[in-house]
């Protein structure tokens, strides 16, 4: 028996796939990478905007008061209100407790025991407070209010 003459073609092999459109799975991977990222930026977003509402009203504070030792009444006034978010019994600490909080446990006299914080002790009784002690105390409250309203020891 003869074999009829058979016409073989040679194997050809189908061109591989493009990159484009990807798998669904790549299209998921770059949703959540998305997702993600938005939640990050909405996240700090909130979290300078906060910063910066707190810095409004701890200035505006400040500045409502009518002279130096009432400046310095209203920082205390105000740190004590943010130590309690950080310790609650932490606003009735005195003296030197007190300060000592407020300098973040950093000893060696990280500005409150020694620095210009030191004002925070009888600065609000005195008769007069020269301003530039005043601004050096706000300008270490403002930080360290910022800290403690942070939640940053």
């Amino acid at each position: 028996m003869a074999i009829p003459d058979l016409v073989l073609r040679d194997i050809h092999v189908t061109p591989a796939p493009g990159w484009w459109p990807p798998a669904p799975g790549w299209w998921w991977l770059a949703a959540g990478v998305l997702l993600v990222a938005l939640g990050l930026g909405l996240w700090r977003w909130r979290s300078v905007r906060r910063r910066r509402r707190w810095l409004r009203l701890f200035d505006a504070a400040v500045a409502a008061a009518s002279d130096p030792p009432a400046q310095v009444a209203v920082i205390s006034s105000l740190l004590r209100r943010a130590a309690r978010r950080a310790q609650p019994d932490a606003d009735r600490l005195q003296g030197e407790a007190w300060l000592r909080f407020l300098d973040g446990g950093a000893g060696d006299g990280a500005g409150f025991t020694d620095g210009a914080g030191a004002l925070l002790r009888d600065g609000a009784f005195r008769r007069q407070v020269s301003d530039t002690q005043v601004e050096a105390l706000r300008s270490l409250a403002r930080r360290r209010f910022l800290s403690l309203m942070t939640g940053s020891r």
